[in-house]
């Protein structure tokens, strides 16, 4: 089980810069997949970005290429979100997710969930 908390959310004007956690919980954070999707009002989830549980092997969304940045700090069971560059569009509450499989898009194949955290980019 692995419980995740996401925090780092908040209101940006556009061209701004926000960073994202997600801690969670459990010895095995190690071993995940983790991801982060989003999900704008009235719209589907989507994929934002996954990065495999060493680290190196990363993927993201082309929406948010060249923008955003994730990482992870397996020594403190967080995963990181760099977000630069915001736009307007990029307004949504962020998710992260764990997957004990590969890097993938596909949100069926997270197993673990956050509460989510909202972020708004004003124009």
């Amino acid at each position: 089980q692995v419980q995740l908390v996401e925090s780092g959310g908040g209101l940006v004007q556009a061209g701004g810069s926000l960073r994202l956690s997600c801690a969670a919980s459990g010895r095995t954070f190690s071993t995940y997949t983790m991801g982060w999707f989003r999900q704008a009002p009235g719209k589907e989830r989507e994929f934002v970005a996954a990065m495999r549980r060493g680290g190196g092997t990363t993927d993201y969304a082309d929406s948010v290429k060249g923008r955003f940045t994730i990482s992870r700090d397996n020594t403190k069971n967080t995963v990181y979100l760099q977000m630069n560059s915001l736009k307007p569009e990029d307004t949504a509450v962020y998710y992260c997710a764990a997957n004990a499989g590969y890097v993938t898009k596909y949100h069926g194949a997270y197993e673990y969930w956050g509460q989510g955290t909202q972020v708004t980019v004003s124009s």
